[in-house]
């Protein structure tokens, strides 16, 4: 899963949401010099991916991408999946999603003291192009995956990514809801 759905994820404890966001700059046992929520959020995250890579509905989901984005198939689809929570947003969330979004940004500024460094760098675009929100259109994620697409020294085709999608749009999306509702199943079952 992405961004947004670790963060939704987290549920309402601010810091264990912190924790889950930031845990991809957090190596090996680096964790443990955190507070206990932080702690538990980096955790979390961890168990997240760990269930989301060998679940065979998103391993369904990245073989329609490997012939076109090789090792970038997974990342694609956690961005995709995103995608969908943002679209849907309503069925999840009481609060709008361009709330909820601010409320986190605001929640990482004044938690900016522990960030590592590689969170401290995605900010700035995160913020400015409000990439929670635009995960919820085809164009956001597009647009997000053009990005990436610079940044990752124009490996996996993420250029294109959004033309994968379409393809695939609606099996894409029935995935995306068979899995999830396992996914918090087993974080419900953690928290």
């Amino acid at each position: 899963m992405n961004y947004l759905a670790h963060i939704y994820l987290s549920g309402a404890d601010e810091l264990l949401t912190i924790g889950n966001f930031i845990a991809d700059g957090i190596k090996g046992k680096q964790y443990q010099t955190y507070p206990p929520d932080i702690q538990k959020g980096i955790l979390l995250h961890r168990a997240i991916d760990t269930y989301t890579d060998a679940h065979p509905i998103v391993r369904q989901s990245t073989k329609k991408l490997h012939a076109v984005h090789g090792h970038y198939s997974g990342v694609i689809v956690d961005m995709l999946y995103d995608h969908f929570l943002a679209k849907h947003w309503e069925q999840f969330h009481p609060t709008p999603l361009d709330v909820y979004a601010a409320d986190f940004y605001k929640s990482l500024q004044e938690h900016e003291a522990l960030l590592p460094p590689r969170i401290l760098r995605l900010m700035p675009p995160m913020l400015q192009y409000n990439w929670l929100v635009m995960y919820a259109s085809i164009e956001g994620i597009d647009t997000i995956l053009k990005q990436m697409h610079h940044k990752t020294k124009f490996r996996g085709a993420l250029d294109i990514a959004g033309d994968s999608l379409l393809a695939h749009y609606d099996a894409f999306e029935t995935e995306f809801f068979a899995f999830f509702t396992e996914l918090q199943a087993f974080v419900a079952d953690m928290l």
